[in-house]
């Protein structure tokens, strides 16, 4: 499945976690998911520290997606901030906050590492780039 015949999924990823990095998003976790799924290929798991931050990641994903020339094809619960869903064809990025994060844990259900609790080590999780 292809969003964009230009647009592949490595270039869909690697906008989704660079935007999400631009506003310090959290414990950022990129997962394949081709064997799980055939609706799409990778599962991006971010958190947020707050409603506004949580739909301003959202947003900026959006953002760095249609600039890359990139469609999106459907974002869900913005209202709330409390979890945003981007689909991006290809790739679904997650951005949640720490408590919904923890409750719904994604990461067990697609095979991904779950991090630590939010407060321990500063938001960093095993196998996770060290951020400031």
């Amino acid at each position: 499945m292809q969003t964009d015949p230009v647009v592949t999924s490595e270039a869909l990823v690697a906008a989704a976690v660079s935007a999400l990095d631009d506003i310090k998003a959290r414990d950022v976790c990129v997962m394949d998911v081709r064997k799980l799924s055939s609706l799409f290929d990778t599962v991006i798991v971010a958190s947020a520290d707050s409603a506004r931050q949580t739909k301003a990641l959202a947003r900026h994903v959006q953002e760095k997606v249609r600039a890359l020339g990139g469609h999106v094809l459907g974002v869900e619960g913005e209202e709330s901030g409390e979890w945003v869903l981007v689909d991006l064809g290809d790739v679904v990025v997650h951005v949640l906050q720490p408590a919904v994060r923890d409750y719904y844990n994604l990461e067990e259900l697609w095979g991904g590492r779950r991090p630590l609790p939010s407060r321990a080590a500063a938001g960093r999780h095993p196998g996770a780039e060290a951020r400031p």
